[in-house]
């Protein structure tokens, strides 16, 4: 049995076809979606957060209108690219739209992505401090961040506050408990799926790897996900920890998937460079169900995992993804075990 849900860019552009033409339509289409998906009784509401380019950038506010807006779908990221944040006011957001969710808030962080601009982050306030890379200032703000919503005092109160306080140092607010317990990481190396356990976040495992071994990408990334739970089970944690893989996959079932998908998916991987390293992307998934369950079915990572997380086109519009995530639940996932 798996968790499945799906996981939106938020695109939007203006070009021809496009169903999402303006920010304000991918907001709202992905509130849309969001609770379309969950009438279908798919488990996850995933978003990506890009800088300084069209598509979803500041979660938060989206977050906290699907929370609002739906009752026990899980609302997540994938991922929030933590060089960017300041993780004292990214606790109190957290704490918020997960209380607004009733503890549904799944949040991917992790370093993030190659960007649209050069060193975004600097415009955003923040610069790597001496003898640290951009990495090392994405982890530190992690630290931070995960040590706050833990609830723990460590602000001195004023002696004259407007408002009473209780006794001892002070914690940010609001705290949603559970929270740090659905923290998860995206991982682009098994050496950081490690360090992910190590930390005690779920691992968020996405189509692309940032090294190469030569062997298949869902091979690869199966061999990062039994490294993260080695490394779990190393560390003594408590709870047992959530991993997520996503994958493009489409059932091709009807005329108009046949017109965006027809000619199958790519059925290779594929090796480049990303961020000066060499990078395995792993191949997409598009044909009728028989034979997409039988292609699936040779997925070690998928099966390795216990959440997979549809990427979908956004910009075909609500109507069209909610069918596609449909057509998964209904003629694939329940051949495969996942139902």
């Amino acid at each position: 049995m798996k968790k499945i849900g799906f996981l939106s860019f938020g695109h939007w552009s203006e070009s021809p076809g496009s169903q999402v033409r303006t920010a304000a339509d991918t907001l709202l289409q992905s509130i849309d979606l969001a609770v379309a998906a969950e009438e279908l009784g798919t488990d996850g509401a995933y978003f990506r957060v890009h800088h300084f380019a069209r598509q979803l950038a500041s979660p938060f506010p989206l977050l906290s209108a699907v929370g609002a807006k739906t009752s026990r779908i899980e609302i997540g990221t994938g991922v929030i690219d933590m060089r960017y944040e300041n993780p004292l006011y990214m606790a109190e957001d957290a704490g918020a739209a997960d209380l607004i969710a009733g503890g549904r808030l799944q949040l991917g962080i992790s370093r993030g992505s190659p960007e649209q601009v050069i060193e975004g982050y600097k415009y955003f306030g923040y610069v790597p401090p001496e003898g640290s890379t951009d990495a090392d200032m994405a982890r530190q703000h992690t630290e931070v961040f995960l040590r706050v919503i833990e609830g723990g005092g460590f602000a001195r109160p004023n002696p004259r506050p407007m408002f009473p306080n209780p006794l001892g140092l002070l914690p940010i607010e609001p705290q949603s408990p559970g929270l740090r317990d659905r923290i998860w990481w995206g991982a682009g190396t098994r050496a950081t799926a490690e360090w992910t356990a190590q930390q005690g976040m779920n691992l968020m495992s996405s189509t692309l790897l940032t090294e190469d071994t030569g062997v298949p990408f869902h091979q690869l990334q199966a061999e990062q996900i039994q490294r993260f739970r080695k490394a779990w089970a190393d560390a003594g944690h408590p709870h047992e920890p959530r991993v997520s893989v996503s994958r493009s996959i489409f059932a091709i079932v009807d005329d108009r998937d046949r017109a965006y998908f027809g000619r199958g998916g790519d059925e290779s991987d594929q090796v480049g460079v990303i961020d000066n390293s060499v990078a395995r992307f792993g191949r997409s998934y598009a044909d009728e169900p028989d034979k997409l369950i039988e292609q699936l079915r040779e997925d070690e990572a998928i099966a390795a995992a216990d959440t997979l997380l549809l990427t979908v086109p956004n910009q075909l519009g609500v109507d069209y993804n909610t069918h596609v995530i449909e057509s998964i639940l209904t003629h694939v996932a329940p051949e495969l075990g996942w139902r």
